[in-house]
């Protein structure tokens, strides 16, 4: 090797160094690589540039913006609500079928967030028999379509970056949908390997907040189990106030009626749940107020509101504000929110008017701390705008009428038109970190083959590799990638092997796309690392959850899921 190959290998090597055994995000590692790369004149400004305009990176950036909007809508939620039965059969297919089915289509990373809060607000069962499935379900999800998981969409634009077609949108679903359901079966079997632990505690601020129950809500007539509000993420029904009566505790066979108030504590950044319950109003929305942003504020020892109600005091009026909620240090809340006489250090969160800033009796009575982000409730037209624009771009793409790119385009204008989001969210949810992870990796990549290092590991390899089958090239590809991304990330691994990938196809002669594609599976088979794979990442922080109970119950899922996929890759394209 020459001084410029030496150079490009010591780079590479640091990278993966990095990935594995440092802390830092792999948006930094492979910006600092690419520096590195710049300031050795292994790579030109201009070839640097250019993997930011590549197709495959544009589809999956506007694929995570619609996820975005997506999110929003009730649809997950009211569903997620309803998936804890009393039974654990039940429960775990109905937590597969819709995480896998929502997986294949939607941005599975979302999907798992969405259902962690219900999953572990379930009075049944401990939340570990129930977060590993959940995520092991939303990556096996994610193998069945184009769409399912951003690792495809890496690999997508590395074949566009060398010139080759890229996937079309089934390519992916004989091989995920098959070793996906076969995985599903193995895991409910093996459900007895999953630890029994008690939830963690909560680490959020617990506020008290007031939803209404108006007279049209889908709540009355039914119980508070038969409604799924135990079930609620981060949130939790402790009263209900009912023609001035106040019941608590409230038990699950509580039925609820028509103008009841109902009184949770919890994260007042998870309320979104409470606004996508069809007929049940929180107490500042009755102001027309409230926004994505909420104001903290805490009330000042010499505040005139002190002593005084909400009602009392026309808070609207006064501060051009709606209290959402208030948290009292030390104390227990109790009654209407409207009812409560405030006092010196109680916290309020406050959805704010125009005329809020403006106003020059806030210093008399707050200290202003902070703001706080919640997601805002889209109304219906909204919803099925949402939902039915997502299916109608999908599905012109999964049918060639129109390419994935252009139909996002134009389902994000859609978007913007009818105010499901807006300019500034959609440059709020630009996924920088990622974008630099993918246009490093591609640049890493093209600094291994114009330097010639690609060319001398294949000429190294072609010795081992003379005699033996196509099948036994993909099976190496395959199980580097599957090591490598328990080590380093999902999409670390895709990016970093498909290189190699791609050079040992070209040296044996075989097309690449069964190579791809088994880059792609490999890269998201990581069952036995809470490190590996973002979702994996999510319920391993969710509750107490160690390395080990990972290695034990995803081993046998890697190794079905390895087989089937391998065995089928090999008799589509006539490998074996």
């Amino acid at each position: 090797m020459g001084i410029n190959q030496l150079l490009v290998v010591a780079i590479f090597v640091t990278t993966i160094g990095a990935l594995i055994f440092s802390n830092l995000r792999p948006a930094s590692i492979f910006s600092t690589s690419v520096l590195a790369l710049l300031a050795t004149q292994q790579l030109s400004l201009t070839q640097v540039t250019y993997h930011f305009t590549n197709l495959g990176l544009l589809t999956l950036v506007l694929l995570l913006m619609v996820s975005t909007a997506i999110d929003k809508t009730s649809f997950i939620k009211k569903l997620g609500r309803k998936i804890v039965r009393a039974s654990y059969t039940q429960t775990f297919w109905r937590l597969f079928g819709l995480t896998f089915l929502s997986s294949s289509l939607l941005n599975n990373t979302a999907v798992v967030a969405s259902l962690i809060g219900p999953v572990k607000q379930n009075q049944y069962y401990p939340p570990s028999k129930l977060l590993i499935p959940l995520s092991y379900a939303a990556i096996l999800g994610g193998t069945v379509t184009l769409v399912g998981t951003s690792t495809n969409l890496i690999v997508n634009s590395f074949l566009i970056d060398h010139g080759l077609p890229g996937f079309n949108f089934w390519d992916f679903t004989l091989f995920g949908l098959t070793a996906g359901l076969a995985c599903g079966v193995l895991m409910y079997f093996l459900t007895p390997l999953l630890p029994n632990i008690q939830s963690s505690p909560r680490l959020f601020t617990e506020y008290f907040i007031e939803a209404g129950v108006e007279p049209n809500s889908e709540l009355i007539g039914k119980s508070v189990e038969q409604n799924h509000l135990r079930n609620l993420p981060e949130l939790f029904l402790v009263e209900i106030v009912r023609k001035g009566k106040l019941i608590s505790p409230v038990t699950p066979d509580i039925i609820i009626e028509s103008n009841d108030k109902l009184i949770f504590s919890g994260n007042i950044q998870k309320v979104d749940g409470l606004q996508h319950i069809d007929g049940l109003k929180l107490f500042a929305q009755n102001d027309g107020l409230l926004r994505e942003n909420l104001t903290e504020v805490v009330i000042s020892n010499r505040a005139p509101i002190i002593g005084k109600n909400l009602k009392q005091l026309g808070f609207r009026a006064l501060f051009d504000a709606a209290v959402v909620a208030i948290r009292r240090d030390g104390a227990v809340l109790s009654g209407k929110l409207g009812e409560i006489r405030l006092q010196a250090g109680d916290f309020l969160l406050l959805a704010t008017g125009p005329d809020f800033e403006k106003r020059h009796n806030l210093s008399k009575n707050f200290f202003i701390l902070s703001e706080k982000r919640i997601a805002t409730k889209l109304n219906t037209r909204q919803e099925w705008t949402t939902i039915i624009g997502f299916i109608v771009a999908i599905a012109l793409s999964a049918f060639s009428l129109i390419s994935l790119p252009i139909s996002l385009m134009f389902l994000i204008a859609v978007l913007v038109i009818t105010g499901v989001t807006s300019n500034s969210e959609l440059k709020r949810n630009l996924p920088f970190n990622l974008i630099l992870v993918i246009v490093g990796a591609l640049s890493l990549a093209t600094a291994l083959e114009s330097s010639g290092v690609i060319s001398i590991v294949t000429g190294w390899l072609e010795p081992l590799l003379i005699g033996a089958t196509p099948f036994v090239a993909l099976i190496a590809v395959y199980l580097v990638t599957l090591v490598l991304t328990e080590l380093v990330t999902n999409n670390a691994a895709a990016a970093l092997m498909f290189p190699f990938a791609y050079a040992i196809s070209e040296s044996i002669q075989i097309p690449i796309m069964p190579f791809a594609l088994a880059v792609a599976f490999a890269a998201s088979a990581s069952f036995m690392s809470p490190y590996g794979y973002q979702t994996n990442l999510l319920v391993f922080s969710a509750t107490k959850y160690r390395y080990s109970h990972f290695v034990k119950s995803g081993f046998p899922i890697s190794i079905a899921f390895s087989t089937i996929v391998l065995a089928l890759l090999g008799w589509h394209y006539q490998l074996i």
